[in-house]
């Protein structure tokens, strides 16, 4: 369908490509993965509209292949009144409303060959469609996301992540030969996330989708394609067993890598005597051999591994204190009450103590970003800080908390760092280096949107952070940076996440929205409400087992003991299989 060869661009302040080759076939579920940053949305605008891109290389796509598109920020004309059957059935619709006008118009026209034409062009439309089932068809996609519910129901009634959905049904009923999907589970629930599961995999076409979601990641394709330090990586296979690849060639290369270093340190020490011999001992001879060692030592340094689809660097995220609570209430909540135009929240109440993690767990819509932007503000009766809590808030809407005039250095000076060096080695933490510290934030991706803000809160010291959705549009490596930094945390947070891991991982407990107020759950219990949900029976038990075979790996591998790790290896991969 798609073919890529040796295709390289650059913007004028950033390299993105350096001959990158890959091939998209029929029917292949395929993911698109790579830090934040490095291009995968501008790979699809290109594969979307060549024509507007000046790159090298060729891109070939069969003349005949239909692409359809989901943006990551899909925008709706909400002056529209129109149903979510109407807008899911827009071009069926519509293409009914033509055949009907043409034959309308053939009982008094006189020009009836170029009628025929035009009627017999939009019935081939229709029928290459399928627009002979379409309303069984719209029915069929609404029932397996479980959102029957909205079938009568205005476009501009429903949540952001509900019209993502009906976003990707609309686009998967035109029967497109290829589908584009631009990050579309960022914000959606864990009802709303299984549904995009469940849609995806119902695809009998092509699909090309970037997302970081550990989820659907581990349950949706079975082509990897991964974009890193301007080249790419293809793999045949689920995500599971591409990390799974990249575990294998890692402990291949740590043990050459080992096995190499012993060789220079030990041919160091032959240089090293050379080299003192040759000062009372001036021989011909002995400088000869002196330089034909270092000559070697030299190519033993230029041969050396590397691998940059298996050291990935990571962000060094780190949520440091400046005044640490003991043993105190931080956040209370006293008969906290939120309507717009109905009742969302009422009669909540809760408390979150100094060191608790806490994650709100609810539906779309169900008024969790309002409760945490006011507790945020503090300027409500039924919400009480602590007077020494100092408060960082990363927003899910980006432009709350970042200027996108400023660049990132100016964003850091109005955050108070004093110097733009102090700022260019900070953020250095975050992957900010070089010239992309002058750019400004508006033309940054999403998750290096997201990274700043990680970065801002990190540098306030706050002893409360309040987290909405902080995981949104990071890549997976970033994902469990910031999931080791909340464990290492010694403040209080208070998270709204839609990601199962995240949750997992690094809170203490949930608390749950049911029926328009809160309540707490332990995390055992959450963790068997997610896994009777969405997942397999033994699902659970394998996943731990497998984390608990990687941290074996992990450890093995820190030891240099390379033919425990292999052993290991072949552990995993039997829990792998299982999954």
């Amino acid at each position: 369908m798609i073919k890529v060869e040796n295709l390289s661009f650059s913007f004028p302040q950033k390299e993105l490509y350096n001959n990158i080759s890959f091939t998209l076939e029929e029917a292949q579920h395929c993911a698109f993965i790579g830090t934040s940053g490095s291009g995968k949305s501008t790979l699809i605008d290109i594969l979307m509209d060549p024509e507007r891109y000046l790159f090298e290389g060729k891109l070939e796509i069969d003349p005949t292949c239909k692409i359809r598109h989901v943006s990551q920020f899909p925008q709706f004309d909400k002056t529209k009144e129109t149903t979510v059957f109407e807008y899911i059935g827009e071009e069926f619709i519509g293409l009914q409303n033509e055949i009907t006008a043409i034959c309308t118009e053939m009982e008094t026209s006189s020009d009836m060959d170029a009628l025929l034409e035009r009627y017999q062009l939009a019935l081939d439309t229709f029928d290459s469609i399928g627009g002979a089932d379409f309303e069984s068809n719209i029915n069929k996609k609404l029932n397996l996301a479980n959102l029957m519910k909205l079938k009568d129901l205005r476009v501009s009634d429903l949540s952001g992540g509900e019209f993502k959905l009906i976003q990707v049904m609309k686009e998967m009923l035109s029967r497109p030969d290829v589908m584009i999907m631009d990050e579309p589970d960022v914000f959606l629930d864990f009802d709303n996330l299984n549904a995009l599961k469940n849609l995806i995999n119902s695809h009998k076409g092509m699909l090309l989708v970037v997302t970081h979601n550990r989820y659907l990641l581990n349950h949706c394709f079975n082509k990897i394609i991964h974009l890193e330090n301007m080249e790419i990586q293809e793999f045949d296979g689920r995500y599971i067993e591409y990390n799974f690849s990249l575990l294998q060639t890692k402990i291949e290369l740590q043990e050459i890598a080992v096995a190499e270093q012993e060789e220079i340190e030990r041919y160091d020490n032959i240089i090293d005597n050379l080299r003192a011999i040759a000062t009372y001992n001036s021989e011909a001879s002995r400088g000869r051999a002196l330089k034909a060692r270092v000559r070697f030592q030299e190519r033993l340094e230029a041969r050396r591994i590397k691998a940059p689809f298996v050291e990935i660097k990571q962000p060094n995220i780190s949520f440091a204190i400046e005044n640490e609570i003991e043993d105190a209430v931080v956040v209370n909540v006293n008969h906290y009450r939120v309507a717009f135009d109905e009742l969302l929240l009422d009669n909540v109440n809760f408390e979150i103590k100094s060191g608790d993690k806490v994650a709100i767990i609810g539906p779309n819509g169900a008024g969790k970003t309002t409760l945490l932007r006011d507790i945020f503000k503090n300027n409500q009766d039924s919400i009480e800080i602590n007077a020494d809590a100092k408060v960082a808030y990363l927003s899910q809407i980006q432009g709350e908390m970042l200027k996108d005039s400023n660049t990132i250095l100016e964003e850091f000076i109005d955050a108070g760092f004093k110097t733009y060096d102090e700022i260019r080695s900070y953020v250095s933490n975050y992957g900010f280096e070089g010239e992309i510290v002058n750019q400004k934030i508006a033309s940054l991706s999403g998750g290096e949107k997201n990274m700043l803000q990680l970065a801002k809160v990190s540098a306030s010291k706050a002893n409360l952070l309040l987290l909405d959705e902080p995981t949104s549009h990071l890549d997976t490596y970033t994902q469990i940076a910031l999931d080791k930094a909340i464990e290492d945390y010694k403040g209080a947070i208070l998270m709204i996440s839609h990601d199962f891991y995240s949750v997992v991982n690094g809170m203490d407990y949930v608390l749950i929205i049911d029926d328009k107020t809160i309540r707490k759950m332990s995390m055992r219990k959450f963790r068997q409400m997610i896994y009777a949900s969405h997942f397999n029976r033994d699902y659970l038990e394998a996943e731990q087992n497998k984390k608990a075979v990687e941290m074996k790996i992990e450890l093995a591998l820190k030891n240099t003991d390379f033919e425990q790790a292999k052993v290991l290896v072949d552990e995993l991969e039997e829990l792998i299989k299982l999954l």
